[in-house]
């Protein structure tokens, strides 16, 4: 969620019809699967002592550093200080992978010279939420969530991902259509909380959840984080959701932006309070929205973990392209993942009951294993058909058989070394 410019301008006053056609013309763009994008999160850390907050001034000299490369990546900081890097769009996932390794390369090295490091994780296993961007949008998001509870200022400062970014698919029927693939990313999330849960610590802490991050994602406003009720048209769905999702702040050209309570976008439009809204508002009030799945003209895949390690990124976004933009390999995810959600019972994701074994038990849970070793397998036949590089194979298949096919996930390792520590001690 990288900021955004809060010069108001002078936009017109918005009509409801206005909104919605705007809705529908920005959120989902079709045509045939084409290009492959991915935003990687990062916590910065001193590998000489982990768990020790980095001091806001030294982080702040860090990224200064790291914006005089010359980098493909967009580079932006979080609330918390976590680093993100997302990539341009690619026209294959061998060339989104290279392009996002050699920019990672050049991060690491620069860091290096400041004696930091990236740690990939979906929650900080160490340390407390702490906001270090003074900017209006933050204040106001923290103000928001802090009514309901700890929640929000947890996913804002304390979480991190790997969030894969697809086309939206074409206008037709068929196992590339929009339709299709709107409803696959979110019967196929699951799994993919499941096989990268790596999040299983707070405060040094085991919390019972293998994706702590999924937990916390899922504990905060429903009205903008959980799934658009299903149906047979997206455009449809995501414009009512949108709409009709509470506003998360008003903003100003001066002074602390409004926090408004129990208003809608929808009811901004028609009671016109504080000021009418603009389309510049609704361009605002979209990226405040956090689902498991966000249409931005492609689909913005949000439920994976952070991974470990100097490839592990790799993997999710690997094997998510594969199942979405092969056709064999998309047809049998389907049909491995829709028995399983369907006999979960209803309720829209992430709160729902298979969404929730994910976060909790992840590959521990006997049904999301046995999906899971069904659509790792389709991904890994189905990654030479795409051109990936033998490279991106050899993780994959280093992946899957370190965790998929023993019902392991990342966050078992993490918690393997809590155990082996506190044996120790």
């Amino acid at each position: 969620m990288p900021a955004t410019s809060h010069h108001l301008g002078t936009s017109e006053p918005i009509t409801e019809t206005t909104a919605e056609d705007h809705i529908q013309g920005i959120c989902f763009k079709t045509g045939p699967p084409r290009h492959i994008g991915v935003e990687l999160e990062w916590f910065l850390h001193d590998p000489l002592d982990p768990a020790r907050p980095v001091d806001p001034a030294r982080l702040t000299a860090a990224v200064d550093g790291l914006r005089t490369l010359f980098l493909r990546s967009r580079l932006t900081t979080e609330p918390g200080g976590q680093l993100e890097l997302s990539s341009l769009p690619a026209t294959s996932l061998t060339a989104c992978v290279n392009a996002a390794a050699a920019d990672l390369d050049s991060v690491r090295h620069r860091l290096r010279q400041d004696g930091l490091a990236l740690a990939g994780h979906g929650h900080d296993p160490w340390r407390r939420p702490r906001r270090l961007l003074d900017e209006p949008r933050y204040a106001a998001m923290e103000a928001y969530f802090d009514r309901t509870g700890p929640a929000g200022r947890s996913m804002m400062c304390s979480t991190a991902s790997v969030q894969v970014c697809l086309d939206s698919g074409t206008a037709e029927p068929g196992p590339f259509g929009l339709g299709r693939r709107w409803l696959l990313t979110h019967l196929l999330g699951a799994v993919l909380v499941a096989a990268f849960a790596n999040s299983p610590l707070s405060g040094g802490r085991p919390t019972g959840w293998k994706s702590t991050r999924q937990a916390v994602w899922g504990a905060i406003d429903p009205g903008r984080t959980l799934a658009p009720a299903p149906g047979p048209d997206p455009r449809a769905a995501w414009t009512a959701y949108a709409l009709d999702a509470p506003v998360l702040c008003i903003r100003g050209d001066e002074g602390p932006w409004t926090v408004p309570e129990d208003l809608t976008f929808r009811q901004w439009i028609r009671s016109g309070a504080y000021r009418p809204p603009t389309t510049a508002d609704l361009d605002y009030h979209l990226s405040t929205l956090f689902p498991p799945v966000r249409p931005r003209g492609y689909l913005e895949l949000r439920m994976i973990d952070a991974q470990s390690g100097r490839d592990g990124w790799i993997v999710p976004l690997a094997v998510a392209t594969a199942l979405f933009d092969d056709a064999a390999a998309s047809e049998i995810a389907y049909r491995a993942v829709k028995p399983l959600a369907d006999a979960a019972g209803p309720g829209p994701a992430p709160r729902n009951p298979l969404w929730q074994r994910a976060a909790r038990h992840a590959l521990a849970d006997p049904e999301l294993h046995a999906t899971a070793v069904t659509c790792f397998a389709a991904a890994r036949e189905a990654l030479p058909r795409l051109g990936a590089s033998d490279a991106v194979q050899a993780v994959v298949a280093d992946f899957t058989e370190r965790f998929v096919l023993r019902g392991r996930c990342p966050a078992d390792d993490l918690l393997d070394a809590f155990r082996r520590k506190e044996y120790q001690s």
